[in-house]
């Protein structure tokens, strides 16, 4: 006698839904970021050298823009780690793209304190700035618009984060100021990360 149903000979199975990533072109690093990994890797012990996957992975997406099937095979190879593992990696964090993005990746943070403080319209109006919602590249592969979760800059909401720079306290009526910026001057439109302490007299 069994507990466990009986399946049917003509059962189905669920395949996967899970996106493969973009094979790409051929992917090594340049000389250069050979050179930089090299320098990474020897921070760690040689046992722990899969610890060396982020900065990797970082390498890579700077050096092409965003990771391709390629990339993870190269970067599995270097660290020692299946190509899964590596996926793995990819697939939790955020801050790596499988598809091309923009020479601007707009991050505006959508958690409680930003939110409170009107992130929702700086991302609507950024959205009518560059013409495209969020999750998308402008057609002159100039901007990304991304809606992503807390930045760690509570008490200075709302925030966007541009590429790996920071803009501070933007307002919705700021939106499309800081958009024509970062088109004339580039990063250098940006406010930074600011934390600024009062001293007690």
């Amino acid at each position: 006698m069994s507990f466990h149903p009986k399946m049917a000979y003509d059962a189905t199975f669920q395949k996967s839904a899970r996106p493969l990533e973009d094979e790409g072109p051929a992917f090594v690093y340049t000389p250069a970021n050979r050179a930089r990994f090299d320098e990474i890797v020897r921070r760690y012990p040689p046992d722990r050298r899969r610890s060396a996957v982020l900065p990797a992975l970082y390498l890579a997406q700077q050096q092409q823009g965003y990771i391709t099937a390629n990339a993870i095979r190269h970067v599995a190879g270097l660290v020692g780690i299946t190509r899964a593992e590596v996926e793995d990696v990819v697939s939790f964090y955020t801050m790596f793209y499988t598809k091309p993005v923009g020479t601007f990746v707009l991050q505006v943070c959508r958690t409680l304190s930003c939110a409170l403080n009107g992130a929702e319209r700086v991302t609507e109006e950024l959205s009518a700035k560059i013409g495209i919602p969020p999750g998308q590249t402008d057609p002159s592969g100039t901007f990304t618009l991304l809606e992503v979760e807390c930045l760690g800059a509570c008490d200075r909401a709302p925030v966007v984060m541009v590429n790996d720079a920071w803009h501070e306290n933007v307002k919705p009526g700021d939106a499309a100021r800081l958009v024509d910026d970062l088109r004339s001057r580039g990063e250098a439109a940006l406010s930074g990360c600011h934390h600024v302490i009062e001293q007690k007299r």
